[in-house]
């Protein structure tokens, strides 16, 4: 990336309004780090950024949009958005938070909890009477502005905040799109392997559900186009893949968006974890490709700052916001508003940014340490394929296909790992244990953890 398509999307978002006079930016250090670029690449966007007047420099108190700045208001493509007499309900999840390499979990030891409780109060103090109403239904207009914002900067979508729709997490996101869209017979397809509970929740609400396969270059399109070319959805993890964190190739991607212009289908794409990428080459949004609005974008907070903020959001394209608002009030209840501003609060400052550049730091050290751990524990009994980025790792058996048995095993020692071949739906398997590793602190840790099944692991080959 060239400092020219930074500036493009800057101005770009300053013109289309989603980034407003007065909003701050990220610093030149801390959008370098997050989109893998030189300081200098940034450095120079900014200076022609600052010289044409888009941008003013505060020096200590950072960089921000010019608030003398004058945008011209572009006619309202939606109508604007009402508060519902909805009933509240807000999905918890009660599942215990222990165990070593559990999957999906960000860093519970690295948060900045100071913070949050500081945006946690002032987000209190500012709560008006007005507000004590239901929550708008497709979300906290402020929170859908500073998602829009992020997601134009840092994943190179080109969105506006109209069309950002506040979800309760992944399953819900995903329940929304099908709903609004589908009808009883369409054909939708999943990754084989894929997310385990995606799985469970298609074969409960898709009743015309298929799989194609997921290989070194991500979900294999030959294969879709060969036996689904007839499909209406696609449902897709192209930036990490759920569960082999492999990545979506550029020709498959291009093959992909090709197919769905023709087909008139939809690709939803789950970029779960995608801002976690440890190379310099960041890996671009399936949506930043997307020059026909035929992909449905799908990101969640869970990953990148708690699972109990049950904040997720849509990315509808622009044709579709009425329809999704009209399901919206039908089968959504709304989000708690007090989070939504606590996040919106912690988006807009500036402090998302600083977070994710200190967890990719971090998770690439913790990473390094859980193969070290089975290197050392374990020599001989896993292979490796190892990847740009993610929160877990894929180990394969070199021997044997009882990962059903090595997992209920290691979990009975509150390892909390999942076995790789229970993700797939098909009848061609790959053996192996999916770990977590963002909440492990030291290798120490990992390989005394490790070494608790050591024994029983022996045994189990030993019988094999």
């Amino acid at each position: 990336m060239g400092y020219k398509e930074i500036y493009q999307r800057y101005t770009q978002s300053i013109r289309a309004g989603t980034l407003k006079p007065g909003e701050k930016v990220p610093s030149i250090r801390v959008l370098a780090e997050d989109l893998g670029v030189a300081k200098k690449t940034v450095e120079a966007a900014y200076d022609i950024l600052i010289g044409e007047g888009y941008l003013v420099s505060r020096g200590a108190r950072g960089t921000l949009v010019n608030p003398e700045l004058f945008i011209k208001k572009q006619p309202a493509e939606t109508p604007q958005l009402v508060l519902e007499d909805k009933s509240l309900k807000h999905i918890i999840d009660l599942r215990d938070n222990k165990g070593y390499f559990r999957l999906g979990i960000p860093s519970l030891d690295e948060f900045p909890y100071k913070k949050w409780l500081l945006l946690s109060g002032k987000a209190i103090r500012a709560m008006r009477p007005e507000e004590m109403l239901n929550p708008p239904i497709m979300g906290h207009p402020p929170l859908r502005q500073a998602i829009a914002n992020y997601l134009n900067i840092s994943r190179g979508l080109n969105c506006k905040a109209e069309q950002i729709f506040i979800t309760s997490g992944y399953k819900s996101s995903i329940a929304l799109i099908l709903q609004t869209l589908s009808v009883q017979n369409d054909k939708c397809i999943f990754e084989d392997p894929g997310y385990f509970f995606g799985q469970k929740l298609l074969k409960r609400i898709v009743h015309n559900l298929h799989y194609t396969p997921v290989d070194a270059q991500g979900l294999n399109v030959d294969y879709l186009l060969q036996h689904h070319h007839d499909a209406k959805f696609v449902i897709t993890s192209p930036a990490h893949h759920s569960p082999l964190a492999v990545t979506l190739s550029l020709p498959r991607r291009q093959q992909l968006l090709q197919w769905a212009v023709q087909t008139k289908s939809w690709v939803i794409e789950d970029d779960y974890d995608g801002e976690f990428h440890y190379t310099k080459k960041v890996i671009p949004a399936l949506k930043s490709q997307d020059t026909d609005d035929r992909v449905i974008y799908v990101g969640t907070f869970s990953k990148t700052i708690m699972p109990s903020m049950r904040v997720s959001y849509i990315v509808m394209p622009t044709e579709l916001i009425g329809k999704f608002k009209e399901t919206g009030e039908i089968i959504e209840t709304s989000q708690p508003l007090l989070p939504q501003k606590i996040l919106t609060l912690f988006l807009s400052e500036g402090h998302f940014f600083k977070h994710l550049k200190k967890m990719r730091a971090l998770y690439q050290q913790r990473r390094m340490m859980v193969y070290s751990a089975l290197d050392k524990v374990y020599p001989g009994l896993f292979a490796y394929e190892h990847t740009d980025g993610g929160m877990h790792i894929v180990v394969f058996l070199k021997q044997g296909v009882q990962d059903v048995q090595l997992a209920e095993l290691w979990n009975s020692f509150n390892l909390q790992v999942f076995p790789l071949s229970s993700w797939y739906s098909q009848k061609n398997k790959r053996y192996g244990l999916v770990i977590g590793y963002t909440n492990i602190q030291s290798e120490q840790e990992a390989i005394a953890a490790l070494s608790l099944a050591y024994k029983d692991t022996m045994a189990l080959f030993a019988l094999a």
